[in-house]
C-alpha cells in the first residue's frame, strides 16, 4: 500500500487553532500528516520542545493519523527518513509568501522527489500566530478561541496564573 503521508514542520511555540485549522484540512488530503516540531529553533521558545510535543499530542488525540515528532537538522533530511514526500506550509497572508517560496525552493532544489504544498489559512485564523498569542496572554488577555484549552491552561501556568 502506498500512503501518502506529509511532514507539517513548525516550532508550535503554542499550538494555535490556526495550526489544528492546516493539519485538520491536510489530513482530508494526506493519508498521514506528521506534525513535525523544531528542536533547533533560533527563536527563544517559551516552551521547551517535550511541552510542545505533549501539548500538540492532548490536542490531536482522536487523530489516530496525525503524528507527532521532533527533529533538528535538515528538513528534507526528515522527510526522507519518513518516507514523505510532501511539506506542508500553512499560509496566513501575502507577507508569509515570499519567505515561504524561498524555503520551498531551495529544498526543492535539494530534493526533487519532495513538494511542497501550500495551504491558506482560513480567514477566521489569518491574524493568529503563536507570537501573538503569547504577548496576549503575557499582558493576562483572554486566548480562548485562539488556542485549545489544553494550551490556554499551559499558557496560564507559564504566566503565573
Amino acid at each position: 500500500m502506498n500512503r501518502k503521508i506529509a511532514v507539517y514542520p513548525g516550532s508550535f511555540d503554542p499550538l494555535t487553532f490556526g495550526h489544528l485549522d492546516i493539519i485538520n484540512r491536510a489530513m482530508t488530503i494526506f493519508d498521514e500528516v506528521i506534525i513535525a516540531v523544531t528542536r533547533n529553533s533560533k527563536k527563544d521558545p517559551l516552551f521547551t520542545v517535550e511541552e510542545r510535543v505533549g501539548l500538540i499530542k492532548a490536542a490531536m488525540k482522536e487523530n489516530s493519523r496525525a503524528k507527532v515528532d521532533t527533529f533538528e537538522g535538515l528538513l528534507i533530511d526528515y522527510v526522507h527518513a519518513n518516507k514523505a514526500k510532501v511539506i506542508i506550509r500553512g499560509l496566513r497572508a501575502i507577507s508569509d509568501f515570499e519567505y515561504e517560496l524561498q524555503m520551498a525552493q531551495i529544498n526543492r532544489n535539494i530534493a526533487k522527489d519532495v513538494e511542497t504544498v501550500f495551504l491558506m489559512t482560513s480567514v477566521f485564523y489569518s491574524f493568529l500566530s503563536s507570537s501573538v498569542v503569547k504577548e496576549v496572554s503575557s499582558l493576562n488577555g483572554p486566548v480562548d478561541g485562539l488556542v485549545p484549552p489544553i494550551v490556554k491552561k499551559a499558557l496560564d501556568a507559564k504566566f503565573g496564573r
